[in-house]
């Protein structure tokens, strides 16, 4: 893929989970500012920012990686089928109908895959774009999360089902609702407790993603276009 979207290689994979950002404020100092209802600005609005975004970019990174592989999966297969051609064209003609049901099937599964990695990006080229906000930014975290989920889906799907995949996607639906979780409402992004317990689920779906082979550490996440902001997104951050 490529195109104008998050930068390369953000989502902090090659050390196995998420990588927070230097220069925050510690967890007591983002506590006393949220308890003193400082609008949670300066060192402890930075700190939030740190970890929600740290958090959004490795989503990110795993959906994108996660189509990625799809698409590599797809053309190795094209390759095989090319190779065997001239014994399948000996089969019934059923067998074509089928063999082109299965490819839409594959083509199907790498466009939800790829449009996942797509609004993935978005939500953390949102995130890059406004002023911290530790409510907002753990709305981008979330998202992104929850459609890395989605492509862990499709990855899953492209694997029949094998259980290094099942345990993937489990561990990429894990994270998106942890990350749901420190975005609900009443947090304002700034619950320590939930951010940390976020922070550990993203990890853990990192491992699990690179165990199921769809990331491979220290590659490169692949660049994605975000396109035009979907609607869709821009409604779930209250935007």
């Amino acid at each position: 893929m490529s195109g104008s979207g998050w930068d390369e290689g953000s989502g902090g994979m090659a050390g196995g989970g998420v990588v927070h950002e230097a220069g925050g404020a510690t967890g007591d100092e983002v506590t006393a500012g949220a308890e003193a209802g400082v609008g949670i600005e300066g060192a402890a609005g930075r700190a939030l920012r740190a970890g929600h975004a740290a958090r959004a970019r490795s989503a990110a990174a795993r959906a994108a990686a996660v189509s990625r592989y799809i698409e590599r999966g797809r053309e190795a297969d094209g390759t095989s089928e090319a190779d065997g051609g001239a014994d399948d064209a000996t089969e019934a003609d059923g067998g074509a109908g089928g063999a082109s049901e299965a490819a839409d099937v594959d083509e199907g599964v790498a466009w939800k895959a790829a449009h996942a990695a797509r609004v993935s990006a978005q939500a953390v080229a949102v995130l890059a774009e406004t002023d911290p906000d530790p409510a907002a930014d753990s709305r981008c975290a979330r998202n992104a999360a929850a459609s890395a989920a989605q492509a862990s889906r499709m990855g899953q799907i492209h694997d029949g089902d094998s259980e290094l995949a099942v345990a993937a996607c489990e561990a990429a639906l894990k994270a998106a609702q942890s990350a749901g979780a420190a975005s609900k409402a009443g947090e304002l992004g700034a619950n320590q407790e939930l951010n940390a317990a976020a922070d550990v689920a993203e990890a853990a779906a990192v491992a699990a993603a690179e165990r199921a082979g769809w990331v491979r550490p220290g590659e490169e996440a692949p660049r994605v276009a975000t396109g035009v902001r979907s609607g869709e997104l821009m409604r779930m951050l209250h935007l």
